[in-house]
């Protein structure tokens, strides 16, 4: 006997499989595949009764949309499946393992970007309220473009109604400042009528003047004093 069959003879040997265990292995072994299977049967079941219920909406001339109940992530792919597998367009919404579901649109149906978002935002489309929504918008444009219009053909009265509704605030302010208008106190002078266009000879002589009528307004009160002191006096 040599070294190696001297060493494996000292190891201890494995642990042997009773007849109990080999039951209880092969009864585990069963018990799994019949799950699997049953799992494999419910999914097969699963898949029937979605592909009914596409078939039922398909046949419906009336229905150009379907909402599905929120399902996990295998239940909605086989949903997904049958649906691509009819030609119909699908789109999950939700949250996962929250409201999450499927929504399927036949292919003739126009989806637009608000409904898509709406739905992404776990609201409800109304179609009534998106049209109105849609009315106010296009207001809206046309009132932009009106204003640019007037900006461009009178530019300061635009700033100036502009200025006006910082102060006063944006609804109040765009009604007054169409009425008043060309308030140069709180709207837009014009540059040029900023500018002194007398010559330095007028200016100085603008000055002088100022000065003069202004200390001769300061005698005549001091004058008319004097006069009351004197007829004061006795």
């Amino acid at each position: 006997m040599d070294l190696l069959d001297s060493i494996m003879s000292k190891m201890d040997k494995p642990p042997s499989i009773n007849d109990k265990q080999k039951k209880m292995m092969k009864e585990q072994q069963k018990a799994a595949e019949e799950a699997k299977n049953k799992e494999r049967e419910r999914l097969n079941q699963f898949r029937k009764h979605i592909e009914e219920r596409i078939n039922r909406f398909i046949q419906n001339v009336t229905l150009m949309k379907k909402k599905f109940e929120p399902m996990d992530r295998v239940a909605r792919s086989i949903v997904r499946d049958v649906a691509d597998v009819a030609g119909l367009t699908t789109y999950a919404f939700g949250v996962e393992d929250v409201d999450r579901h499927v929504m399927v649109f036949k292919k003739e149906y126009v989806l637009t970007e608000d409904e898509l978002e709406a739905y992404k935002n776990g609201e409800e489309w109304d179609p009534e309220k998106a049209k109105e929504a849609a009315m106010l918008k296009e207001q809206q444009r046309k009132e932009d473009e009106v204003r640019a219009k007037q900006l461009k053909k009178d530019p300061c009265s635009s700033k100036f109604t502009e200025k006006y509704e910082r102060l006063v605030g944006k609804e109040t302010g765009k009604d007054s400042a169409r009425i008043l208008e060309v308030n140069k106190q709180f709207g837009f002078v014009r540059s040029e009528l900023k500018k002194d266009k007398r010559t330095i000879e007028e200016a100085l002589a603008d000055i002088h003047a100022k000065k003069q009528k202004r200390d001769h307004g300061d005698e005549e009160p001091h004058q008319g004093h004097s006069e009351e002191e004197e007829g004061n006096d006795p």
